[in-house]
């Protein structure tokens, strides 16, 4: 990326330490922990919040993104382009409820889970999930794929900051309830590796959006527990049999069934990706 003349030469020493601040904050670590930290921010302020708070805390969360993008990591941002949003989404919704939707299917059938209406009111529920899910669809994607991915990419290339990226975020769901290092690797690979593929092949922070929305609130609605979280849905679940066809108190994502699924999916993503130039090695990523 090419660099302003500010903070070099003899402007850098008059600036001191403030030359020194901004060279650190421009850097890929350097901008994406400053994005990581004010997106981080705005969700624990709003993601629980009455109403329309988490979208409300969504729509920050995109503005904190631009701005740190644009002042610190100095790029533009197609990622969150408004034009197109609406279909990158809607496609990324559709892959996302047929993943959920095939993969309780399959668990049903081989006798992990029954089914039963909950009744709890389906006005009130369907938009309390909305709202909550939306939130932490957008906020999630933004850091984990808007920000880390690309700056990891830009030090290492894209397969080693598709791989870091799935770790951390099935580090960052060991805390759950029910979680275990079994769960923690079927969400790196189910989730972390899925939702970066989609990235990569779509380069639409949108697309994997939708994709992550659509999962998050089809498991919540079918009364599932969503990474060990367990809130209210149209139906309740009963569950029956092996934590690993089930995911036990994690939830369907602790089950080896999406693990299977979101590999399939994920391996044609990143072959489109391939073919379309959209894979960077640590040489390209210079700019």
């Amino acid at each position: 990326m090419t660099q302003y003349a500010a903070g070099s030469g003899p402007d850098e020493d008059r600036d001191g330490g403030g030359g020194r601040l901004r060279r650190i904050t421009r850097s890929p670590l350097g901008w994406m922990l400053t994005g990581m930290a004010g997106i981080g921010l705005v969700s624990g302020l709003t993601a629980t919040g009455p109403g329309p708070v988490p979208v409300l805390g969504a729509a920050a969360a995109v503005g904190v993104y631009w701005l740190v993008m644009r002042r610190g990591a100095r790029r533009s941002t197609p990622e969150i382009a408004r034009s197109g949003a609406g279909r990158e989404a809607l496609l990324g919704g559709g892959i996302g409820l047929g993943f959920v939707l095939v993969s309780a299917l399959l668990i049903t059938a081989f006798g992990g889970y029954s089914f039963s209406w909950a009744d709890d009111g389906l006005l009130s529920v369907v938009g309390t999930a909305v709202a909550v899910q939306a939130g932490a669809a957008v906020t999630e994607e933004l850091m984990f794929r808007g920000l880390a991915l690309q700056a990891l990419e830009q030090l290492w290339g894209s397969r080693a900051a598709l791989v870091v990226t799935s770790l951390f975020f099935g580090v960052a769901h060991l805390g759950a309830e029910g979680a275990n290092l079994w769960s923690g690797l079927a969400i790196a690979v189910e989730a972390g590796v899925l939702l970066g593929a989609a990235f990569l092949w779509r380069r639409s922070i949108w697309f994997v959006v939708g994709l992550h929305f659509a999962w998050n609130t089809t498991v919540q609605l079918l009364g599932i527990p969503v990474s060990g979280h367990t809130s209210e849905g149209l139906f309740t679940v009963d569950v029956h049999g092996s934590e690993l066809l089930t995911g036990g108190a994690f939830g369907l994502e602790g089950s080896v069934v999406p693990v299977l699924i979101g590999v399939a999916l994920a391996a044609p993503m990143l072959v489109l990706a391939r073919r379309s130039g959209r894979i960077t090695t640590r040489r390209r990523t210079s700019r």
